[in-house]
């Protein structure tokens, strides 16, 4: 049966005395247009070497903020990860990446093979050595590495905190990759010169980034540890893009990859996993998740992941509810697809029905990023969340909207009165935020049906939608 039509809201004589609109625009609100960067042919320098000689430490010295993660443990850095960078007016990419080891095994050799393709994509390689240690084998392998690229090379003697270490730096010339530069990356000792020379075997115009094209869209892996958002990642890419362990917490920096997805080019952000509480990681784990949360900040929609072959917990919840809370269009994805049988998707749906329920708006996808069962539809879904996060709904049409539930479900009334809607009207987009002018304070229950409403009429498919009230302030006694 359908719901009687009700009248359009008008806002009575008596209203704009007590309750001021001419603070709100309520004629049609034009919402900010969220323009793509374009993207600018830079050069990438990537930045080599043996496990804790101080990359990441340099990295943030060059970049002039504590980015990337760095503790005294050797293998923090695993994955290649990007930060942009300028000296002396040039543009640049740096790619920390972690400890090259020549005879590594599992997850070490995962690391030190990100590190050759970072120095096979590079345009320029920065060779970080310990001038505290001098050469060592590990150097002489990188150096092997290093010459088969034919890449231009700057050699840089790190933890040269004074002027009597410069002495041993300058025994690094045995390495044969030209003058050693002595520098200081806890300090900022001797990057100045460093980077001079950098810029001196840095091409003006990089192969293959000379054309101008428009910046992707961002998209932000989270989940929690170890349900396969680096996997997912790699099935994207089409290539071992992030390192991938069962060893939980193996991806530590969130890494950023340009992935064509459905046809369309997207920049993927693989994060680390959320723990159970921040409070409570210690060391790189903690700036881990702060990053993590940056990168949810960042982006314009999270792919949350979930482990459909265990039983949806506490924790997978609170990250749906972040990504809400912080506004971003979301999209489900239960991963290891495979590893479930007919039981344990029964049991899933039901949880899904049970606990998942409030985030029923968010498309979902099952996958396996192991096969690449499903990995496709993501695109779909991807577009779908960016439209309804995007969403503009004209003020005309919304107050009609809203004229025809306030008159098939008024609010209840209160202590003899009842609060009435007076006007509507959407703030802005990204993600969908609705102002509605109302005579009293509504109920968080009636608010909660309006947003419902919305829904339903006018989808914002994968996107939060924020509600909020503006009350008529109480007329004073005379």
């Amino acid at each position: 049966m359908s719901e009687p039509q009700g009248p359009e809201l008008q806002i009575t004589p008596d209203d704009p005395a007590d309750f001021d609109l001419t603070d709100y625009d309520i004629d049609e609100v034009e919402f900010s247009e969220y323009e793509s960067e374009e993207y600018v042919p830079r050069p990438v320098v990537a930045v080599v070497g043996r496990p804790n000689v101080g990359k990441s430490t340099l990295v943030n010295r060059i970049i002039g903020r504590r980015e990337a993660v760095v503790q005294d443990t050797p293998g923090v850095t695993r994955d290649r990860v990007s930060y942009d960078a300028d000296w002396s007016g040039r543009d640049f990419v740096l790619v920390d990446t972690g400890g090259w080891v020549s005879d590594a095994r599992g997850m070490a050799a995962q690391i030190a093979e990100q590190a050759e393709i970072a120095i096979s994509l590079a345009d320029a390689v920065m060779f970080v050595v310990d001038a505290t240690v001098g050469t060592t084998d590990e150097d002489e392998a990188v150096v092997q590495v290093l010459r088969r690229s034919r890449k231009p090379v700057i050699l840089v003697a790190n933890k040269v905190d004074d002027q009597r270490t410069e002495s041993e730096a300058a025994t690094m010339w045995n390495l044969g990759l030209g003058e050693p530069w002595p520098v200081s990356a806890l300090h900022g000792r001797g990057t100045g010169d460093m980077l001079d020379a950098l810029l001196e075997v840095l091409p003006t115009d990089p192969e293959g980034l000379v054309e101008r094209r428009t910046g992707p869209r961002r998209v932000a892996i989270v989940g929690k540890p170890n349900v396969g958002k680096s996997s997912l990642l790699n099935k994207l890419a089409r290539a071992d893009r992030s390192v991938v362990s069962d060893v939980s917490g193996t991806t530590v920096d969130p890494v950023d990859e340009l992935v064509e997805v459905g046809g369309t080019t997207y920049r993927f952000i693989d994060t680390a996993g959320i723990r159970r509480r921040v409070k409570e990681a210690s060391g790189h784990e903690y700036y881990a998740s702060l990053r993590t949360q940056g990168a949810i900040e960042r982006a314009e929609v999270c792919i949350v992941v979930v482990d459909a072959s265990e039983e949806i917990s506490e924790q997978d919840l609170r990250i749906l509810s972040r990504v809400e809370e912080t506004g971003r269009a979301l999209v489900i994805a239960y991963n290891k697809w495979d590893l479930t049988d007919e039981e344990r998707r029964r049991y899933l749906s039901r949880e899904i029905e049970r606990d998942v329920y409030a985030f029923a708006w968010a498309p979902h996808v099952n996958i396996s990023a192991l096969t690449g069962r499903n990995v496709d539809k993501l695109a779909r879904a991807i577009e779908a969340a960016l439209e309804g996060w995007e969403t503009r709904v004209p003020t005309s049409k919304l107050n009609a909207f809203l004229g025809r539930v306030a008159a098939a479900h008024p609010h209840p009334v209160r202590g003899g009165k009842q609060p009435r809607i007076l006007f509507g009207t959407q703030a802005h987009a990204c993600p969908p935020t609705f102002v509605l002018f109302t005579s009293g304070q509504l109920d968080p229950q009636y608010t909660r049906f309006v947003e419902r409403r919305l829904r339903e009429d006018f989808g914002f498919t994968g996107s939060p939608v924020h509600v909020e009230v503006r009350a008529r302030a109480k007329r004073s006694k005379r």
